[in-house]
């Protein structure tokens, strides 16, 4: 369509595809605000689309209150998943389900900013009806903890038994706690630190 000067109309692209574009281009996923099974799609999709471009490194940055626990064991199993070495940046806070994801990596590819908190706790649940389905439902519950007790202790190198009493209670740490846990690899200030 021509303009007023019978010049092709260059229409803008729209904001939210610069950004995507952009962030292919910079082999950077964003995991932010609450996990599910929509943001889990899309993460995947995202990481198969970058491994399938190059094998180059891809940073996840994770901002997450957390969320739907299988939606993070997802995204969790498809970092470990991929060829290309993954690197996690924590920042602002990185809590529940979206420190499952976080510890996918190995220890040396976990970065957070300075101000990062994290949190782990026990998985809860709401399950209302008959009580033999309540009982399956605490049931399940007890292993969805036993087992995000254990990839919590591999990824941190705590025992198993200590993250198993942490996590009773809602567990905050700072990013120099988290460092000295062992949840964190590095704190960093800038984009060059990563790589």
């Amino acid at each position: 369509m021509p303009d007023d000067r019978g010049e092709p109309l260059v229409l803008p692209t729209p904001v939210s595809r610069r950004v995507d574009d952009g962030l292919f281009d910079a082999r950077t996923v964003v995991i932010s605000g609450g996990i599910d099974q929509d943001l889990a799609g899309s993460v995947i999709a995202r990481l198969t689309a970058l491994a399938a471009a190059s094998d180059d490194d891809i940073t996840v940055v994770v901002n997450s209150p957390g969320g739907h626990v299988e939606s993070g064991d997802t995204i969790h199993d498809f970092v470990r998943f991929v060829t290309p070495r993954v690197r996690m940046l924590g920042t602002g806070w990185v809590a529940s389900a979206g420190a499952l994801i976080y510890v996918a990596v190995p220890r040396e590819d976990r970065f957070c900013l300075p101000n990062t908190r994290f949190l782990l706790h026990e998985p809860s649940g709401g399950m209302r009806g008959v009580g033999s389905d309540i009982e399956i439902e605490a049931e399940q519950i007890l292993q969805m903890r036993d087992r995000l007790v254990r990839l919590w202790a591999r990824g941190t190198g705590q025992p198993v038994e200590r993250v198993r009493e942490d996590v009773r209670r809602n567990f905050w740490l700072d990013a120099e706690a988290a460092l000295e846990y062992g949840l964190v690899g590095r704190i960093i200030e800038s984009a060059a630190e990563v790589g």
